[in-house]
């Protein structure tokens, strides 16, 4: 991007509040043709909101905006849509009883004589789903039977096909592995060569600084400064974002490894989990690594019974006996916890405020003769929403309005409330910023070092060596090794990620 390059769009006073909350204070922002200019700040800090105000999404209290020299005001998402500016949100927008393909080109099916032309369609939807590596889908999969990294690609693929001026990028790559990040950058980069503004939201700072012309850091609603990516290093932008220094410590738990507390054997479904067989143990964080597909995600929900298992036992503390967990309640009965991936459409009561979402798991501990005593659920959800730093006006605020990061730590908080002994986290830190993400290594150590036994799936493999003890390595529904800390590269995992998939030939044409 030149120094001189036009300003496509200029925002200048913009404000927003939300019940007890002011989410953007007079905030100013500009954005030039053919750059990538980069939103960061905490969870809360006001990015989504300063992003879906300029998709129309939502009104501003006060501000003005210019796209192109011209007032800019959009009062729906159609409305700015039709002036060039789309974006992708940290929150899927797709409908899961619609194919992928019909997904990607919902607003544009083509058709013949009033049908939809399913050849044409799909041919469409085949080049712009190979452009993110999805070229291994048959177009006409239902978008529901899909994994939640994936449907992020498709997400992100519908998106990138669509011609626009502006194209905002909300947490693009929270789900993603580095092979698809990839991708996705090499596509941003054309859009920038062709002269596309890019707005680019992101908690991983390092992704930032390798994409992005600029960066704007917002606090509290609030511009903390504007700088050039070239001016900064991973440091400076968490200073800026934090107001503290974090540090580059090692998390992992530093005690020693007690007895088993979790042990696997045959577990079988499908060809997503192909006999897999592990042990997790007390005061251990097993971390769980491998690509988009490999079978970690489906191999967790068979643990904790939501869905069957076809074949595979598993033996709960050291017991000779193998415990029969048909569904979720007989895994939280034995004491295992799942936080999912998807925290929208399985982790919380959308319709309920922070205090019921927190309680939900211990209703029982709450009540009295069949009632809930109100104060002590209020009570409860204070102290874990302060602990966990969840912003919110007040543990009656509806779910639903807190930021993404914030209803994570919700999802978080239930099941420490719940206090189980095996703790399985999938992608926890997708979508919270980087002071969030130290607070939870750090409350991971601490569970560990009370005896628990965690297991942390995650798609940042250098999120696992900061934090875990060991890595298991998943391969095309398989176990394809375990890595001790000290015994580990960067290296090793990923070939043990991709081992599975060389030899059975699944990787053909980039898939």
């Amino acid at each position: 991007m030149s120094p001189t390059a036009d300003r496509l769009l200029v925002v200048t006073g913009i404000a927003k509040a939300f019940p007890g909350v002011q989410a953007l204070c007079r905030v100013d922002f500009d954005l030039c043709a053919g750059e990538v200019h980069a939103l960061v700040g905490e969870n809360g800090a006001g990015k989504s909101t300063l992003t879906r105000i300029l998709a129309g999404v939502e009104i501003p209290d006060d501000g003005r905006m210019l796209l192109a020299d011209r007032p800019y005001k959009p009062q729906s998402r159609t409305e700015a849509e039709t002036r060039g500016v789309r974006m992708v949100m940290q929150e899927l927008n797709l409908i899961g009883s619609l194919t992928v393909a019909e997904n990607i080109f919902i607003e544009r099916l083509p058709n013949r004589l009033g049908f939809i032309d399913y050849r044409r369609l799909h041919g469409a939807a085949r080049e712009a789903m190979a452009k993110v590596g999805l070229g291994d889908i048959d177009p006409s999969t239902p978008v529901k039977s899909l994994g939640i990294g994936r449907q992020q690609m498709v997400e992100i693929a519908a998106g990138l096909s669509r011609q626009c001026r502006i194209l905002a990028l909300d947490e693009p790559t929270a789900s993603l592995t580095d092979s698809e990040v990839a991708l996705l950058f090499a596509q941003i980069r054309r859009l920038r060569a062709e002269g596309v503004g890019i707005i680019y939201i992101s908690h991983r700072i390092e992704e930032v600084l390798s994409i992005a012309d600029r960066v704007t850091v917002l606090r509290d609603g609030q511009v903390v400064g504007t700088q050039a990516t070239s001016d900064l290093g991973p440091e400076a932008v968490i200073r800026m974002m934090v107001g503290r220094d974090l540090g580059n410590e090692c998390l992992a738990p530093s005690g020693s490894r007690g007895a088993a507390a979790l042990r696997v054997v045959g577990l079988t479904r499908g060809e997503r989990v192909r006999d897999v067989s592990f042990e997790a143990f007390r005061g251990d964080v097993l971390g769980v690594a491998g690509l988009m597909g490999s079978g970690r995600t489906e191999t967790m929900r068979a643990i904790f019974g939501a869905d069957a298992a076809q074949a595979g036992e598993i033996y709960l503390h050291g017991n000779n006996e193998p415990v029969r967990i048909r569904k979720p309640s007989d895994a939280v009965r034995h004491g295992i916890a799942l936080l999912t991936e998807d925290r929208k459409e399985q982790g919380l009561f959308l319709s309920l405020p922070v205090r019921a979402n927190i309680s939900i798991t211990r209703l029982r501990a709450l009540s009295r003769l069949g009632w809930i005593d109100s104060c002590r659920e209020r009570q409860v959800a204070r102290e874990y929403a302060g602990s966990l730093g969840i912003k919110c006006s007040s543990v009656e605020q509806d779910i639903g309005q807190l930021s993404g990061g914030n209803q994570q730590k919700v999802v978080i908080a239930k099941w420490l409330y719940r206090d189980c002994d095996i703790l399985i986290f999938d992608e926890p830190t997708r979508g919270i910023d980087v002071g969030a993400k130290f607070d939870i290594y750090r409350m991971l150590a601490d569970l560990a070092a009370r005896g628990k036994a965690i297991l942390f799936v995650s798609s940042d493999l250098k999120e696992l060596m900061a934090i875990c003890n060991r890595i298991l390595v998943m391969s095309a529904g398989r176990v394809a090794g375990t890595f001790e800390r000290g015994a580990w590269s960067e290296e090793a995992v990923m070939a043990a990620a991709f081992s599975e998939y060389v030899t059975s030939g699944v990787l053909q044409n980039g898939g």
